[in-house]
Order: C-alpha cells, then structure tokens, then sequence
C-alpha cells in the first residue's frame, strides 16, 4: 500500500534554557507552534513483512542512511510493536536543514504517525510520544501538532491552552546552517552583543524571546543584522530567530502580506538566501 503523510515545520515563539542537566543535555521551555504552508511530503510504499526498506529523497545533500531520523523511527517503531516492513519511502524535502524548524523531527513523527496506521497498530498520542523521545527531543511534538509548551529536553509535551493569533509569517534563512549541539554548547558562556536587543517582544500578551539568540549572533553577525531589519519593518510585529538557527521569522501585522517584505530582505541579504511565507494561528489550518 501507499500512504502519504505530510510533515509540517515549526517556529519556537519562545525558547528558555533554565539550566544544564546532569546528562549533559539541557533543561527547557519552549512554546512552540506549526507552520501552515512549510512542510515536507513523505510518501510511504510500504508492506507488512520481512525484508528490506530504502529510503529516497530529492535533496541529495541529506543522507538516507540508518542516521537519517525516518530510518530511526522506522526502527524504533519495529522495535516497540514487532511489526516488521518492506518497501521504499520517499522524502520530499522542502524545510531546509540546520534551520531550526525541526524538518528532521516532523519527518520521524510523521513516520511513526505513518507506520502506525499501515500497521493497523492503533498506538494512542502518549504511547506514540514515548516512542518519539526515543528519538529525539522535539519529535514528540510533531506527533500531534498543535500549539504547545514543551519542557524538559523538550520531550514533555503540555498542551498550550492559550490562543495563538492569527498571523502571516515571512520566513528567511542564509545560506549556512546551525547545528544545534554547536549552538546549545555555547549558551552558558555567551553574552550579548553590543546593541543588540534581546528583550522579549510581545504578541497578544505572549512573551517572545530565544535565549540560543546570543550564542549564535555571536558567531554570526549578520544573523543579529537580519533580526534587527526584519523589526524595523512597518508590516512586522515581531522578528526573531527560530530554534537554534539559522532562519529568522517575521510575524506580520494582522491583515499584513509577506509580498513587500520578500522582495525587500533579498534585495538587502541576497538572492541565495531561503525564504518562505507561512501563517500560524487558530484560523491558519494547520
């Protein structure tokens, strides 16, 4: 059979690192929500049985091997239910990686949300959300998404009950990645830079910030001058990073549209820049 799953990106609204746990990991909170209009396809030509699975994918650059994370919740979900698979999947890859939009996580979430129902398994969301974990730490999310506070190493997922407004999203990333072990490492020893606010923003009573903001403008300036550009914009309301970086985010005033915006941040950071436009609210449809 073939079964097709989509799997959404994400923006981090706020990001807190409250401390560094004994396992070496650290402890957060972050609230985090999907976006409508970024998302990777995946396309599941799978069987029940033994035998072997490949996985393709249009983006040569990423690697499809056992590291890939749809191969680790393929086996994870082998592991836990004893069901076994053949075939192929096939990745369609539109978040890009490195941009702290958790493309990797929604891939192995939508994995696991995809073998469940191929399998006829039936496992519930917290039965799903263990295995994820297994994973890696923000997978769990994905697998229901909906906006939510996530804690921990951002595997406890609590759903977020307060409304997310409705808002247009630009979204622009430069040609370079982060890695987020890289950006999480540096957090304790980084200080802000010189003129540069870090100073939650607000939106609709909601505190926006990210703590992993420091570390990374750091090593890369034009990170802090892009932030600093997308606020000075008279459609936005707030601009941050997501994540761990390296794309940045734009919420657009209500009733605002990205078009003027676009052509305006690639006029001044360069064509070989990413870019998106996406929405996020309770109206958005994600």
């Amino acid at each position: 059979m073939t079964y097709v799953e989509r799997a959404p990106a994400k923006i981090n609204l706020s990001l807190r690192i409250l401390n560094r746990r004994e396992d070496g990991f650290h402890e957060v909170e972050t609230l985090m929500v999907i976006l409508c209009g970024v998302e990777d396809e995946i396309r599941f030509a799978l069987n029940l049985g033994s035998g072997e699975v490949g996985l393709m994918c249009d983006d040569p650059a990423l690697p499809v091997g056992e590291d890939n994370l749809i191969m680790r919740a393929l086996r994870v979900f082998s592991a836990r239910t004893g069901k076994q698979f053949y075939g192929e999947i096939v990745l369609n890859k539109r978040i890009p990686s490195g941009a702290g939009l958790g493309g990797g996580s929604s891939d192995a979430a939508a994995t696991l949300r995809a073998l469940n129902k191929i399998s006829g398994e039936a496992l519930p969301v917290t039965e799903l959300r263990e295995l994820a974990a297994e994973i890696g730490a923000d997978v769990a999310f994905f697998i229901k998404p909906e906006p939510a506070l996530c804690k921990g190493k951002g595997e406890v997922v609590v759903p977020f009950f307060g409304k997310i407004p409705d808002r247009e999203v630009f979204l622009i990333k430069p040609a370079f990645s982060v890695a987020t072990a890289w950006a999480y490492s540096r957090w304790s020893q980084s200080g802000g830079l010189p003129g540069v606010d870090y100073s939650p923003q607000s939106l609709t009573g909601i505190d926006l910030c990210n703590d992993l903001e420091r570390p990374v403008f750091a090593k890369h300036l034009v990170m802090a001058a892009m932030k600093a550009w997308l606020i000075e914009q008279p459609e936005v309301e707030v601009g941050m990073m997501s994540g761990s970086g390296s794309t940045l985010f734009a919420l657009l005033h209500e009733g605002r549209r990205p078009e003027g915006l676009r052509e305006r941040a690639l006029a001044e950071f360069g064509a070989s820049c990413w870019d998106a436009s996406a929405s996020i609210g309770d109206g958005s449809g994600a």
